[in-house]
């Protein structure tokens, strides 16, 4: 680990952490023809850093992960946990950039170090606060001059900094690779209204390897599936999340995962995920249509009226415009049951068509019990 006192950088290396920062801002979502190169400076190349899977060994709550990026670099996908710690905002940063594209590199330059300055004191006041124990990890968008610039300043105050190498668009190789690695899946299918959600979570207190797809992606997969769900997360954002829950799950023995189609809500399974989906064993629950009414019934029956509405509205052009009539006139009746059923017609036909083809294991069941189900579906590849 660097020394306090010999980690100052020379004016010569500030001076160039401003030009590097700029270059970065300007360049990080370019094409490779169109990207400045401007080397750092040897004082940023020789801090400590860390490879990946050694700056991901420990817990967020142990030891905060900083990211340096601008607020929208962040909320368009960040390591889970990550907390946003900007050296530059947006404005600052779009500023910095159309300085230096109108008026000149060293104007942009000086803006840079005027914005960066007065900021000091309150970006160590605020690790203090995310990091009593003075121990943080430090990533920026490709571990240059960014976070070096940051580590320098913390570990001044006298904390110990963690380095990541090659920063988040080393972290992002990672999880595209996360999520395309083979391995053993079972795939849990039904109809809509099966409950499948609810025993994939029984499997998991069973100690069963599970990965849930609607849990990351905050969204049920229907017209409905928004409904009483946060917002959905970005698509590099569920990407990051997706990877984050893949990585302890065990590559040799099987995983449970939901049936899924492309499109969860807003965003996509990525492709090797999706392949991997489809090509592996589909054990089907088979529930009786009126058990599935009533558990959708109970379930949308709690939830706004309105928002019921506008789901029914979405798919009215598959449903029908008489149909769609009486789905809505069954909501402003608060008959749940009769909008459910002829809903369910719809999504029964779908689903059912999406099984042509694929080789499905079927596990037929009396109720909606999720305790039960786990148990059937369990027996069932156990025979296999």
């Amino acid at each position: 680990m660097v020394s306090c006192s010999s980690a100052r950088p020379s004016r010569t290396a500030t001076h160039y952490f401003a030009i590097w920062v700029i270059s970065s801002l300007e360049t990080q979502r370019k094409p490779p023809e169109h990207q400045l190169t401007i080397s750092p400076p040897h004082y940023f190349t020789t801090l400590p850093r860390l490879p990946l899977p050694d700056f991901l060994q420990e817990p967020t709550d142990h030891v905060p992960i900083l990211d340096v990026r601008a607020p929208v670099e962040y909320a368009h996908g960040h390591v889970p946990g990550a907390v946003s710690f900007p050296l530059f905002s947006d404005e600052e940063r779009a500023r910095i950039g159309t300085t230096y594209k109108k008026v000149s590199q060293d104007k942009a330059v000086l803006l840079g170090l005027d914005f960066f300055g007065p900021k000091m004191s309150q970006l160590v006041q605020q690790a203090q606060k995310l990091a009593p124990h003075k121990r943080v990890r430090v990533h920026c968008w490709r571990g240059g001059m960014r976070s070096g610039a940051v580590q320098w300043l913390l570990e001044l105050a006298g904390f110990q900094v963690e380095l990541l190498d090659k920063g988040y668009k080393d972290y992002r190789r990672w999880v595209l690779a996360e999520v395309a690695r083979p391995r053993p899946l079972w795939v849990l299918g039904g109809l809509t209204g099966s409950g499948k959600t609810d025993v994939l979570h029984a499997l998991a207190a069973q100690a069963q390897p599970v990965l849930d797809l609607e849990g990351l992606a905050r969204h049920k997969g229907s017209a409905f599936g928004a409904i009483g769900q946060p917002s959905q997360p970005t698509q590099e954002q569920f990407e990051n999340d997706l990877a984050a829950a893949l990585a302890p799950l065990p590559t040799t023995a099987p995983v449970w995962v939901e049936d899924e189609s492309r499109t969860i809500g807003s965003v996509h399974v990525p492709t090797p995920l999706f392949n991997q989906l489809h090509a592996a064993p589909l054990v089907v629950l088979e529930v009786p249509r009126e058990v599935r009414v009533r558990k959708l019934a109970a379930e949308y029956g709690q939830q706004d009226p309105a928002a019921l509405a506008a789901s029914i509205l979405r798919i009215r052009k598959r449903l029908g415009g008489l149909v769609t009539k009486e789905a809505l006139a069954a909501i402003g009746e608060d008959d749940m049951e009769k909008m459910v059923s002829l809903v369910l017609d719809y999504y029964d036909k779908t689903y059912s068509h999406g099984l042509d083809g694929r080789a499905v294991s079927r596990v037929p069941t009396t109720t909606c019990d999720p305790a039960v189900n786990a148990e059937l579906v369990l027996r069932a590849v156990g025979s296999l």
